[in-house]
């Protein structure tokens, strides 16, 4: 499969998402469903919204979250920021960038990101370190 050349574009709109939680210390699991949104900003980004419901041992019930994506030096990838504006990390499909780590003391996320084709794609999370052993994996389907 031939990865998409221009992420904003291809991101922008509604996908349904489901996400796998795996706690690989504990054996804990859960899942998440819901509605991940990319809508266009200003500055030609895309704000990144996530709404759904998540079950896991500790919760369960809605859930949400928000990333600003600002456009990189590369229009296959788009650099993803914290809406407090710190760096998170970079997402892409080119096989050269689509793995990226993001270092949240003591712990080290990894992301690796599969284009699965021009209505789907998936991201998979492997968080190690000290505090936590998780693998969460995410697949997306634009909506209709």
């Amino acid at each position: 499969m031939q990865p998409v050349l221009d992420l904003l574009s291809y991101l922008a709109g509604a996908w349904l998402a489901e996400r796998t939680m795996l706690d690989r210390a504990t054996g804990s699991r859960g899942t998440f469903t819901g509605v991940v949104t990319f809508t266009e900003t200003p500055d030609g980004g895309l704000l990144l919204r996530e709404e759904g419901t998540m079950h896991w041992p500790s919760h369960s019930g809605p859930a949400s979250r928000e990333y600003v994506l600002r456009p990189s030096d590369q229009p296959q990838a788009m650099d993803v920021f914290f809406r407090d504006g710190r760096p998170f990390h970079r997402m892409s499909f080119a096989p050269e960038d689509r793995h990226d780590r993001h270092w949240c003391d003591p712990d080290t996320y990894r992301v690796s990101y599969t284009w699965e084709g021009p209505q789907e794609f998936s991201y998979a999370w492997d968080v190690q370190g000290p505090a936590k052993d998780l693998l969460l994996q995410t697949r997306l389907r634009k909506e209709p």
